[in-house]
């Protein structure tokens, strides 16, 4: 969902190195200021209020050190291991999504044989701004094949 091979793998090298040092730079921050720099970027126009608001609340509660390890971690490259995956392989991702946007998941797409990309109307937190389409494509997804 919402998926890079890593920053650095998906988008051009000044940007991760920047969407990096942002990172570490935001996980100093105290959580108010934390979630109101992250959560407008977060949520496509139209959304409710009431699920910006508990998606915020858990924002809250994040933790800085686990936060950085998320950032290093999603700084990296790994599009060398894309065309390996011998695996189905779903990916979701929101249509308005500015935070990983359509380009990068229809690379990964293109990269990950006989994968599956299904494009949702939200953005990057497309599980909870769609959630009953999300949850009928990954039920889709996971359900064993009975017409054998």
């Amino acid at each position: 969902m919402s998926a890079y091979a890593g920053w650095a793998g998906s988008l051009p090298a000044d940007v991760a190195q920047q969407r990096l040092g942002q990172a570490l730079v935001l996980a100093d921050l105290p959580p108010e200021e934390f979630v109101d720099t992250l959560l407008p970027t977060m949520f496509s126009a139209g959304t409710s209020q009431e699920s910006i608001d508990a998606f915020g609340a858990s924002m809250r509660a994040f933790h800085p050190v686990g936060f950085r390890a998320m950032a290093r971690a999603s700084a990296e490259d790994l599009r060398d291991a894309l065309p390996s995956l011998g695996l189905p392989t779903l990916l979701v991702c929101g249509e308005h999504d500015v935070r990983a946007p359509l380009e990068v998941a229809e690379h990964l797409h293109a990269e990950i044989a006989g994968s599956t990309l299904v494009v949702l109307p939200a953005g990057h937190v497309c599980n909870v701004e769609a959630a009953d389409r999300f949850n009928a494509v990954v039920g889709e997804f996971l359900r064993p094949d009975t017409a054998a």
